[in-house]
Protein backbone atom coordinates (compact mmCIF):
# COMPACT_ATOMS: atom_id res chain seq x y z
CA UNK A 1 0.00 0.00 0.00
CA UNK A 2 2.82 2.43 0.80
CA UNK A 3 4.19 1.98 -2.74
CA UNK A 4 0.89 3.16 -4.23
CA UNK A 5 0.45 6.10 -1.84
CA UNK A 6 4.04 7.35 -2.09
CA UNK A 7 4.21 6.93 -5.88
CA UNK A 8 0.93 8.80 -6.30
CA UNK A 9 2.18 11.58 -4.02
CA UNK A 10 5.43 11.80 -5.99
CA UNK A 11 3.48 12.02 -9.26
CA UNK A 12 1.15 14.80 -8.10
CA UNK A 13 3.83 16.84 -6.34
CA UNK A 14 6.25 16.53 -9.25
CA UNK A 15 3.60 18.00 -11.56
CA UNK A 16 3.56 21.09 -9.37
CA UNK A 17 7.23 21.32 -8.49
CA UNK A 18 8.43 23.19 -11.57
CA UNK A 19 6.34 26.30 -11.06
CA UNK A 20 5.03 26.34 -7.50
CA UNK A 21 6.81 27.69 -4.45
CA UNK A 22 7.40 24.29 -2.86
CA UNK A 23 9.38 21.30 -3.99
CA UNK A 24 9.17 17.55 -4.26
CA UNK A 25 11.32 16.91 -1.19
CA UNK A 26 9.36 19.25 1.06
CA UNK A 27 6.14 17.31 0.64
CA UNK A 28 7.42 13.82 -0.10
CA UNK A 29 9.51 13.62 3.08
CA UNK A 30 6.45 13.76 5.39
CA UNK A 31 4.71 11.16 3.21
CA UNK A 32 7.66 8.80 3.65
CA UNK A 33 7.71 9.59 7.38
CA UNK A 34 4.20 8.15 7.66
CA UNK A 35 5.60 4.73 6.74
CA UNK A 36 9.30 4.74 7.69
CA UNK A 37 11.65 5.99 10.43
CA UNK A 38 12.64 9.63 9.96
CA UNK A 39 16.24 9.02 8.91
CA UNK A 40 15.17 6.40 6.36
CA UNK A 41 12.38 8.67 5.09
CA UNK A 42 14.89 11.49 4.47
CA UNK A 43 17.27 9.14 2.65
CA UNK A 44 14.54 7.55 0.52
CA UNK A 45 13.19 10.96 -0.42
CA UNK A 46 16.72 12.04 -1.30
CA UNK A 47 17.10 9.22 -3.81
CA UNK A 48 13.77 9.96 -5.49
CA UNK A 49 14.49 13.69 -5.46
CA UNK A 50 17.95 13.21 -6.99
CA UNK A 51 16.78 11.14 -9.96
CA UNK A 52 13.88 13.51 -10.50
CA UNK A 53 16.36 16.39 -10.62
CA UNK A 54 18.51 14.53 -13.14
CA UNK A 55 15.49 14.26 -15.41
CA UNK A 56 14.73 17.96 -14.97
CA UNK A 57 18.35 18.74 -15.82
CA UNK A 58 17.77 17.17 -19.22
CA UNK A 59 14.68 19.33 -19.73
CA UNK A 60 15.91 22.74 -18.54
CA UNK A 61 19.52 22.47 -17.35
CA UNK A 62 20.94 24.33 -20.34
CA UNK A 63 19.35 27.58 -19.11
CA UNK A 64 21.27 27.64 -15.80
CA UNK A 65 23.31 30.74 -15.00
CA UNK A 66 26.96 29.74 -14.45
CA UNK A 67 27.93 32.76 -12.36
CA UNK A 68 25.05 32.26 -9.94
CA UNK A 69 25.80 28.54 -9.83
CA UNK A 70 29.33 29.25 -8.61
CA UNK A 71 28.34 31.85 -6.00
CA UNK A 72 25.33 29.93 -4.72
CA UNK A 73 26.08 26.32 -5.57
CA UNK A 74 29.56 25.91 -4.08
CA UNK A 75 28.52 27.08 -0.57
CA UNK A 76 25.39 24.91 -0.89
CA UNK A 77 27.41 21.76 -1.59
CA UNK A 78 29.88 22.42 1.25
CA UNK A 79 27.06 23.12 3.71
CA UNK A 80 25.13 20.06 2.53
CA UNK A 81 28.07 17.91 3.63
CA UNK A 82 27.81 19.40 7.11
CA UNK A 83 24.03 19.00 7.26
CA UNK A 84 24.13 15.38 6.10
CA UNK A 85 26.93 14.59 8.58
CA UNK A 86 24.91 16.14 11.39
CA UNK A 87 21.88 14.03 10.43
CA UNK A 88 23.90 10.87 10.88
CA UNK A 89 25.21 12.04 14.24
CA UNK A 90 21.79 12.74 15.76
CA UNK A 91 20.03 9.66 14.36
CA UNK A 92 21.01 7.40 17.26
CA UNK A 93 20.69 9.91 20.11
CA UNK A 94 18.46 9.06 23.06
CA UNK A 95 14.85 10.37 22.99
CA UNK A 96 14.33 13.93 24.20
CA UNK A 97 11.24 12.92 26.12
CA UNK A 98 8.48 10.33 26.29
CA UNK A 99 4.92 10.32 27.59
CA UNK A 100 1.93 8.03 27.95
CA UNK A 101 -1.43 8.68 26.35
CA UNK A 102 -4.04 6.13 27.31
CA UNK A 103 -2.33 2.76 27.11
CA UNK A 104 0.28 3.87 24.55
CA UNK A 105 3.72 5.33 25.13
CA UNK A 106 5.17 7.89 22.72
CA UNK A 107 8.80 8.95 22.28
CA UNK A 108 10.21 12.02 20.58
CA UNK A 109 13.77 11.67 19.32
CA UNK A 110 16.05 14.69 18.64
CA UNK A 111 15.79 13.99 14.90
CA UNK A 112 11.99 13.90 14.95
CA UNK A 113 11.88 17.13 16.93
CA UNK A 114 14.30 18.94 14.58
CA UNK A 115 12.51 17.79 11.44
CA UNK A 116 9.17 18.74 13.02
CA UNK A 117 10.33 22.29 13.80
CA UNK A 118 11.84 22.78 10.33
CA UNK A 119 8.76 21.41 8.56
CA UNK A 120 6.64 23.76 10.62
CA UNK A 121 8.84 26.69 9.65
CA UNK A 122 8.97 25.92 5.93
CA UNK A 123 5.24 25.22 5.77
CA UNK A 124 4.53 28.52 7.54
CA UNK A 125 6.44 30.34 4.82
CA UNK A 126 3.51 29.60 2.48
CA UNK A 127 0.90 30.94 4.93
CA UNK A 128 2.45 34.08 6.43
CA UNK A 129 2.31 37.07 4.05
CA UNK A 130 5.63 38.39 5.34
CA UNK A 131 7.50 35.50 3.77
CA UNK A 132 5.93 36.16 0.37
CA UNK A 133 7.75 39.49 0.33
CA UNK A 134 10.99 38.19 1.80
CA UNK A 135 13.79 38.60 -0.73
CA UNK A 136 17.56 38.85 -0.49
CA UNK A 137 19.89 40.81 -2.74
CA UNK A 138 22.45 39.16 -5.07
CA UNK A 139 25.24 39.89 -2.58
CA UNK A 140 23.65 37.38 -0.21
CA UNK A 141 23.89 34.47 -2.67
CA UNK A 142 26.76 32.67 -0.85
CA UNK A 143 24.84 32.92 2.45
CA UNK A 144 21.69 31.63 0.78
CA UNK A 145 23.58 28.74 -0.75
CA UNK A 146 25.05 27.78 2.61
CA UNK A 147 21.70 27.93 4.42
CA UNK A 148 19.71 26.03 1.81
CA UNK A 149 22.48 23.45 1.40
CA UNK A 150 22.76 22.86 5.14
CA UNK A 151 19.03 22.32 5.64
CA UNK A 152 18.93 20.25 2.46
CA UNK A 153 21.57 17.93 3.90
CA UNK A 154 19.93 17.79 7.30
CA UNK A 155 16.27 17.34 6.36
CA UNK A 156 15.97 17.44 2.57
CA UNK A 157 14.07 20.76 2.76
CA UNK A 158 15.94 23.35 0.74
CA UNK A 159 13.54 24.73 -1.86
CA UNK A 160 11.96 27.57 0.13
CA UNK A 161 15.26 29.13 1.20
CA UNK A 162 16.80 28.59 -2.22
CA UNK A 163 13.93 30.41 -3.92
CA UNK A 164 14.06 33.33 -1.46
CA UNK A 165 17.67 34.00 -2.38
CA UNK A 166 17.66 33.17 -6.11
CA UNK A 167 14.53 35.18 -6.89
CA UNK A 168 16.51 38.44 -6.68
CA UNK A 169 19.53 37.22 -8.64
CA UNK A 170 18.30 38.91 -11.83
CA UNK A 171 17.53 35.64 -13.60
CA UNK A 172 14.92 35.00 -16.24
CA UNK A 173 12.17 32.53 -15.40
CA UNK A 174 13.94 29.80 -17.37
CA UNK A 175 17.33 30.56 -15.81
CA UNK A 176 15.82 30.68 -12.31
CA UNK A 177 14.22 27.25 -12.67
CA UNK A 178 17.28 25.71 -14.32
CA UNK A 179 19.74 27.14 -11.81
CA UNK A 180 17.62 25.89 -8.91
CA UNK A 181 17.48 22.42 -10.48
CA UNK A 182 21.26 22.24 -10.97
CA UNK A 183 21.97 23.38 -7.40
CA UNK A 184 19.40 20.96 -6.01
CA UNK A 185 20.90 18.07 -7.97
CA UNK A 186 24.40 18.79 -6.64
CA UNK A 187 23.10 19.08 -3.07
CA UNK A 188 21.22 15.79 -3.47
CA UNK A 189 24.32 14.03 -4.81
CA UNK A 190 26.40 15.40 -1.93
CA UNK A 191 24.02 14.41 0.83
CA UNK A 192 23.35 10.98 -0.67
CA UNK A 193 27.09 10.37 -0.72
CA UNK A 194 27.11 10.95 3.03
CA UNK A 195 23.92 8.98 3.63
CA UNK A 196 25.45 6.05 1.74
CA UNK A 197 27.51 5.16 4.81
CA UNK A 198 24.22 4.17 6.47
CA UNK A 199 22.30 2.78 3.49
CA UNK A 200 22.53 -0.87 4.44
CA UNK A 201 21.81 -0.11 8.09
CA UNK A 202 18.89 2.17 7.31
CA UNK A 203 17.18 -0.38 5.06
CA UNK A 204 17.35 1.35 1.68
CA UNK A 205 18.33 -1.84 -0.06
CA UNK A 206 15.08 -3.46 1.07
CA UNK A 207 13.03 -0.67 -0.53
CA UNK A 208 14.47 -0.59 -4.05
CA UNK A 209 11.07 -1.28 -5.67
CA UNK A 210 9.50 1.59 -3.75
CA UNK A 211 12.27 3.98 -4.79
CA UNK A 212 12.00 2.92 -8.45
CA UNK A 213 8.20 3.34 -8.53
CA UNK A 214 8.29 6.71 -6.77
CA UNK A 215 11.11 7.91 -9.03
CA UNK A 216 9.31 6.94 -12.23
CA UNK A 217 6.10 8.54 -10.93
CA UNK A 218 8.01 11.72 -10.12
CA UNK A 219 9.66 11.82 -13.54
CA UNK A 220 6.30 11.40 -15.27
CA UNK A 221 4.85 14.16 -13.10
CA UNK A 222 7.75 16.49 -13.89
CA UNK A 223 7.32 15.85 -17.61
CA UNK A 224 3.62 16.68 -17.48
CA UNK A 225 4.21 19.68 -15.26
CA UNK A 226 6.78 21.07 -17.68
CA UNK A 227 4.23 20.83 -20.50
CA UNK A 228 0.97 21.92 -18.89
CA UNK A 229 1.66 24.10 -15.85
CA UNK A 230 4.03 26.81 -17.05
CA UNK A 231 1.56 29.60 -16.33
CA UNK A 232 -0.03 28.34 -13.13
CA UNK A 233 0.86 29.76 -9.71
CA UNK A 234 -1.14 27.21 -7.68
CA UNK A 235 -1.34 29.44 -4.61
CA UNK A 236 -4.45 27.73 -3.27
CA UNK A 237 -2.74 24.36 -3.51
CA UNK A 238 0.31 25.79 -1.75
CA UNK A 239 -1.87 26.87 1.16
CA UNK A 240 -3.60 23.49 1.38
CA UNK A 241 -0.29 21.66 1.30
CA UNK A 242 1.18 24.01 3.91
CA UNK A 243 -1.70 23.27 6.30
CA UNK A 244 -1.21 19.53 5.80
CA UNK A 245 2.53 19.85 6.42
CA UNK A 246 1.90 21.75 9.64
CA UNK A 247 -0.44 19.00 10.84
CA UNK A 248 2.19 16.35 10.02
CA UNK A 249 4.97 18.34 11.69
CA UNK A 250 2.94 18.71 14.89
CA UNK A 251 2.17 14.99 14.94
CA UNK A 252 5.84 14.22 14.34
CA UNK A 253 6.95 16.57 17.12
CA UNK A 254 4.50 14.93 19.49
CA UNK A 255 5.81 11.48 18.65
CA UNK A 256 2.52 10.33 17.14
CA UNK A 257 4.25 9.27 13.91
Amino acid sequence: MEIVIISFAAFIVAILTFFSGFGLGTILTPVFILFFPVELAIALTGVVHFFNNLFKLVLVGRHANRQVLLRFGIPAVVAALLGAWLLLQITDLRPLFSYTLGDREFEVSPLKFIVSVLLLFFASMDLIPYFDKLRFGPEKLPLGGALSGFFGGLTGNQGALRSAFLIRAGLSKEAFIATAVVVSAFVDFTRLSVYATRFSKAGLQENVLLVVCATLAGILGSYLGNIFLKKVTLKSIQVLVAVMLIAISLALGAGLI
